[in-house]
Formats: structure tokens, sequence, C-alpha cells
């Protein structure tokens, strides 16, 4: 089974960025790299590990 998600923290790292970079491009649709869910006052993430290579351009 291959992994279904990317941590933001994982995410960050990989694109040399704050992970606050990362929870605010996905809630603003500006990364096309996965989905930001508002429930309530808390977001959910799901980082797709196929789109995050294709968006950086090599294998995770």
């Amino acid at each position: 089974m291959t992994k279904q998600r990317v941590s933001v923290a994982d995410t960050a790292k990989i694109l040399g960025t704050s992970e606050q970079y990362v929870r605010i491009g996905l809630q603003r649709g500006l990364l096309p790299i996965g989905t930001a869910v508002q429930m309530s006052d808390q977001w959910t993430y799901h980082i797709s590990p196929k789109k995050l290579e294709e968006y950086v351009g090599v294998a995770i």
C-alpha cells in the first residue's frame, strides 16, 4: 500500500517553507497539492503525495 497523504510538516520541509505557508496556501487554494477543509473552528488538511511530486518535480 502506498502512502495516501503527506503531513503538513513534511510538505513544508520538501518545499523549504514554513508549515503556516503550507496551511494558508491550501486554505486559499493557492497550492495545487491537496485540500483544506474547515470544520467549525479547525482545519483539516489532505496533501496528495502524487500532486506534491508533480508540483516539485521530484519523487518523494
